[in-house]
């Protein structure tokens, strides 16, 4: 992969309009009339929970078993590798494998979006590439953040130009200052979005301000916002964003596909109420509880949950009698 991308990287400019386009031709991914956008990013996704055994292995039976229980929920796609896949984690064949694996499994019409972020931009390259050949429609970059002091706005910057001239297919830019330390600055954000193949940003920071401000000044722009998580969901609908790639949506999917409905039809009233009913819940498994937390309350909707990849742990007893009551109190269990 590595000497395939320099040999083509002198050819990008010519190559790059015919390679995008192609993968879309073949997976019927072309946006509806309308849309205005390349690729439409429009709806809810999931950023999949990677399933371990017992013994920590990837456990490709059971995610494909939740996969098909995914199939019923009308999400615009699925995020395979995310922070809540526990990618750090997980070795590059065993990236590859569950990209794979869930390509497999999906419906041609939906999209399938792939983390491919590492420390380096040579190494988020060669990853991207690899992540096109197995089958992902677009990569979720997340920022470097190991020498998080040298992550300035140009070096951001530059790091993204390269990784989106050198990928075959498109780029979503990925901000979680809660994981990583650091937001994409605004104004490497705006810079970023007038790259014709970076078509939008998942931004999991909760600033609503920022949020506002990404889509009004990229309005000019191919590139769509989506909220990061579904604790400010509806906010991010009201100000214009596309879609949201939620943890959530990995336990309660068709009621964050009601949200997003809801929105679309301005229905308004029915949005705040349902909203405010996956607040408390989603934070529970996000910053309260993590990974851990989201595994457990999967269980209790039928998914498979399964343990972590250490050096994360399970929740204790009490922790879990938390989790639950948070899901009770709201509704949901």
């Amino acid at each position: 992969a590595a000497l395939r991308t320099r040999l083509l990287s002198p050819l990008w400019p010519t190559l790059a309009p015919l390679c995008r386009a192609a993968p879309r031709q073949q997976r019927g991914l072309s946006s509806p009339s309308g849309s205005g956008h390349s690729l439409n990013l429009g709806g809810i996704f999931p950023p999949l929970a990677t399933p371990f055994s017992p013994t920590q292995e990837v456990d490709y039976a059971q995610l494909e078993g939740n996969l098909r229980r995914y199939a019923s929920i009308p999400f615009r796609g699925l995020v395979a590798l995310g922070s809540n896949g526990e990618y750090p984690y997980l070795a590059p064949r065993e990236r590859l494998e569950v990209v794979s694996c869930v390509r497999r499994a999906l419906p041609r019409d939906r999209l399938l979006i792939a983390g491919s972020g590492c420390e380096s931009t040579q190494a988020t390259i060669e990853m991207t590439v690899s992540m096109a050949e197995a089958g992902a429609d677009a990569v979720l970059v997340v920022t470097p953040y190991y020498f998080r002091g040298g992550m300035t706005s140009a070096a951001l910057v530059r790091h993204y130009t390269e990784v989106a001239d050198a990928s075959p297919i498109p780029v979503v830019l990925y901000s979680v200052p809660a994981n990583t330390g650091l937001d994409i600055p605004l104004e490497a954000v705006l810079t970023l979005a007038q790259h014709p193949n970076i078509v939008g940003i998942k931004d999991s920071g909760g600033d609503i301000t920022r949020v506002g401000l990404m889509v009004h000044k990229t309005q000019q722009e191919d590139f769509q916002v989506l909220a990061g998580s579904a604790g400010f969901l509806l906010a991010s609908y009201a100000l214009g964003a596309s879609g949201g790639i939620c943890a959530l949506a990995n336990v309660l999917g068709a009621p964050l596909c009601q949200l997003d409905r809801l929105c679309r039809e301005g229905r308004w009233q029915e949005a705040r109420d349902l909203q405010r009913r996956l607040i408390e819940p989603n934070t529970a498994v996000t910053r309260r509880f993590g990974v851990p937390g989201l595994k457990k309350a999967m269980e209790w909707f039928g998914y498979y949950g399964g343990p972590c990849r250490a050096p994360l742990t399970p929740l204790s007893p009490t922790q879990v009698e938390e989790l639950r009551g948070t899901f009770s109190a709201n509704g949901w269990l």
